[in-house]
């Protein structure tokens, strides 16, 4: 398995990847709707996405935002998205772009990496802790949806 970094080519491949993701989050399949989400954060560099790639094809990804802590004056990452396919679960895909996840960020100067997940997504909080992640009880978080 060969985690690297998202390339302009891998797009479309990609985007197959966040529409299924969505979908588990019980959003409309919309491909094009990723493909162009995903271009608009490549070309503008407002994203890190990296993939998880096995025998030439891409299993895996995660994404991740750069945000700024004014507490601790230092730049953070929000890791926004991971996904892998089922079939490539279980093998260390998804640790592994977690871990290349946190190398970016310490070799960029974070201070911390964030994320959020479901309650009831129990398997992604067993891998979240196995690989030293926290649930932080000292902040609730709150959000003002518009949609």
């Amino acid at each position: 398995m060969k985690i690297r970094t998202m390339e302009l080519a891998d797009l479309t491949s990609v985007a197959k990847l966040l529409n299924a993701y969505r979908v588990f989050y019980q959003k409309e399949f919309d491909h094009e709707g990723c493909y162009t989400f995903l271009k608009a954060r490549f070309e503008a560099n407002q994203s890190v996405v990296f993939v998880a790639e096995v025998s030439s094809e891409i299993v895996g990804f995660t994404q991740l935002y750069p945000i700024f802590s004014t507490v601790s004056l230092q730049r953070a990452y929000l890791l926004n998205d991971l996904f892998v396919v089922p079939e490539a679960r279980k093998t260390g895909a998804g640790a592994s772009l977690i871990q290349a996840t946190f190398s970016y960020a310490q070799e960029n100067g974070a201070s911390y990496v964030t994320l959020e997940t479901g309650v009831d997504n129990t398997t992604a909080q067993r891998l979240y802790q196995r690989m030293g992640m926290a649930v932080d009880n000292g902040v609730y978080h709150f959000t003002k949806s518009y949609s």
